[in-house]
């Protein structure tokens, strides 16, 4: 249903909004007025500033469902309301009675390019039948996970980012892609990155960032919890029975699920002055929410009230046991996310993965792919690589952060050939979401300038009638023109995978034909049937559902994504254990032309997520003089496509124009 009261006013002039426009008052959501600032000189870098350490309450969570609950109620539509604190524990799920029009299961939609796909005509996760629960979880992590001190994001966003025009909408059809295209499928189930939630409880259950049973959500229905202007967690509502997403910004949606996920942030709303409407990307103002406190019933705050009359508590299989429970503090060692120490690494901002016992997760060291490449990675390279690139960030302005020229803040991760991870740093307040994204990142631009990228995609198993993923080889090669293609004759940076994962090449010109890494048909596409990036994990994927629906009967998917063969003589080892990744902000590292690795960057915008990763092996590369960014002629923007009537060369990094607050240098990376 749409807000038509709104939308002839709406046009896509609209859409050229500054950083600080659009969404009308400073309280529509219920965050706290800030007022702008004057402008002032831009300042010196002097470091970053970790976020106070604040946290949910079981207190906190009864209110946020009863809220929520309340506006369930109020609408008629009762729904499964979960809420997750900052490194993605599943605080509670709440399912009110008749939840899902009286289904534990919903529906992916199978909304595509071309339509509303008819049986037999889905594609990856399309049409897909999912437990509700598993829906609410993926909104409410997406909420938290997307969002930091200084954005506040939502499933909404999710949805704008992630398509394949940016913004969606009828009248932007020829554009390019969303800045996030592919962002969906991170944080997955199977990621060897993310803990676990173990039933057994103790402190170590409460380890994160924990994983997502369906990724990042693109269905309005997630939003962030704050407290004191800190993110806490994020809370998410399943209640229409179609998990799907928003493929028009140019109207305003009367969205019951998000009225009703805008109910439970009331008290724990962000400050207005973070939102999404608040955020410019390409002179295009996000999308927070669509619903504004104006639409909602009066508040409901009495959970004893609503416990067991409107609904129950819910135990989930692989995520809650059923009691609420209290969130953890971001920043604490019982969060899994904490201040580096000065034997871990050498600037005192910097954060790491701890295991909750004080040791680090991810410890600095080098490459373990010895038997195959005689030059591995050295823990002194992989070090620098790091310092490097987190000198990048605490020098670059941010893109997607409040106020105007804030410091980047992001997540850095370094791997070997084998995908082995060697070190991940990152700042003190990044979203969350870009330390699995920076690590699918460095694998991704590890494995596609590996030589046996190729032979390993064509020994993956095909699931008939679901994937086939050895037919993308073929589908690259013929798409190159090059019967070599993906045996390490070329270095892939995500942006040059990226343009090939897109469904239409060059990204966003209707007419031309699908990249080879993409759908095989355009009108195919959506953001739940993406190519190659979901065809690798689709079977991880149906695995945990199925472990999830069975109350744990049947197996879990294993700690490792893709079906990739494993690494012999490594122990089971694959290249690609969270996925990859098919938007910007990696590239692989070599040493005298030898591919020895990849790094990855992600928590900000893309064009300073390209920066770090190439500037920092560029610069770590000048420091040590053993490793460098690969050699110009086989970098993948040496390749140009033949379209018949056009020629499209594919792209290796795009550095911002003016990307420092501490000096006026323009195009940083040129000639690099």
């Amino acid at each position: 249903m749409r807000k038509p009261f709104f939308t002839s006013a709406i046009s896509a002039a609209a859409l050229v909004l500054t950083s600080c426009g659009g969404g009308g008052g400073s309280n529509d959501f219920g965050g706290t007025p800030s007022p702008s600032p004057a402008p002032t000189p831009t300042p010196a870098p002097t470091g970053f500033v970790a976020p106070a350490q604040r946290s949910l309450t079981v207190a906190d969570v009864q209110q946020v469902i009863a809220q929520a609950a309340g506006e369930a109620q109020a609408r008629n539509l009762p729904s499964v309301i979960a809420v997750v604190d900052r490194v993605g524990n599943v605080l509670a799920v709440f399912d009110m009675n008749g939840s899902n029009k009286g289904s534990s299961e919903i529906s992916v939609s199978s909304r595509q390019i071309g339509g509303i796909a008819g049986p037999g005509n889905t594609v990856g996760l399309q049409g897909a039948m999912v437990p509700a629960s598993t829906a609410a979880i993926a909104k409410a992590i997406t909420g938290a996970y997307l969002s930091s001190g200084g954005n506040a994001f939502s499933s909404r966003t999710a949805s704008q980012i992630a398509q394949e025009h940016f913004p969606p909408a009828p009248t932007t059809v020829g554009l390019e892609s969303g800045p996030l295209f592919g962002v969906q499928f991170s944080q997955l189930p199977c990621s060897d990155l993310s803990q676990r939630f173990n039933a057994m409880g103790g402190a170590a259950s409460m380890i994160g960032p924990k994983r997502s049973p369906l990724g990042l959500a693109a269905d309005p229905g997630g939003l962030p919890l704050y407290k004191d202007g800190v993110v806490v967690g994020g809370i998410g509502i399943m209640g229409d029975g179609d998990y799907g997403f928003d493929p028009n910004i140019l109207d305003v949606d009367v969205s019951d699920e998000e009225a009703i996920a805008l109910a439970g942030i009331q008290g724990f709303a962000p400050p207005a002055s973070i939102t999404a409407n608040r955020i410019s990307v390409d002179g295009t103002s996000l999308r927070f929410s669509d619903m504004v406190v104006s639409d909602l019933a009066p508040l409901q705050s009495n959970f004893a009230a609503i416990n067991g009359t409107l609904g129950n508590l819910k135990a989930v299989t692989g995520y809650t046991a059923g009691p609420i429970i209290a969130g953890t503090a971001y920043g604490t060692e019982a969060s899994g996310i904490r201040a580096s120490k000065p034997s871990e690494f050498t600037n005192s901002d910097a954060f790491v993965l701890t295991d909750g016992t004080g040791a680090n997760r991810f410890p600095i060291r080098g490459g373990t792919d010895g038997a195959a490449n005689p030059s591995p990675l050295t823990d002194t390279e992989v070090r620098a690589i790091l310092e490097e690139a987190f000198k990048i960030f605490s020098r670059a302005r941010a893109q997607i952060r409040q106020p105007l020229d804030s410091r980047m803040q992001a997540t850095v991760s370094v791997v070997d050939t084998n995908g082995q991870i060697l070190g991940i740093v990152r700042t003190p307040d990044g979203p969350i979401f870009g330390t699995d994204v920076s690590l699918q990142k460095a694998r991704t631009a590890a494995f596609f300038s590996n030589s046996v990228a190729a032979q390993q995609l064509l020994a993956t198993p095909v699931v008939p009638g679901t994937t086939n993923v050895p037919a993308y080889v073929q589908r690259v090669r013929t798409f190159l023109d090059d019967p070599n293609a993906l045996t390490g004759t070329v270095a892939f940076a995500d942006r040059s995978g990226g343009n090939l994962s897109r469904p239409y090449f060059p990204d966003g010109e209707i007419g031309r034909p699908a990249g080879p890494l993409s759908v095989a048909q355009s009108s195919q596409f959506s953001p739940f049937a993406v190519g190659l990036q979901l065809d690798l994990v689709v079977p991880n994927i149906g695995a945990h559902l199925a472990f999830v629906r069975s109350n744990g009967a049947s197996a879990d998917t294993p700690q490792r994504c893709t079906q990739i063969p494993a690494i012999a003589g490594t122990g089971g080892q694959v290249r690609l254990a969270n996925g990859i990744q098919i938007f910007p902000g990696s590239v692989p590292i070599y040493r005298g032309g030898k591919l020895i690795g990849g790094v990855g960057v992600s928590g900000d915008g893309i064009d300073q997520d390209d920066m770090a990763s190439f500037l920092g092996l560029n610069n770590a590369g000048v420091r040590l003089g053993t490793i460098s960014n690969a050699p110009k002629p086989i970098r993948a923007d040496n390749i140009v496509v033949n379209l018949g009537n056009a020629n499209v060369r594919l792209r290796y990094v795009n550095c911002p124009f003016a990307p420092f607050l501490d000096t006026n240098a323009q195009n940083v990376c040129e000639g690099l």
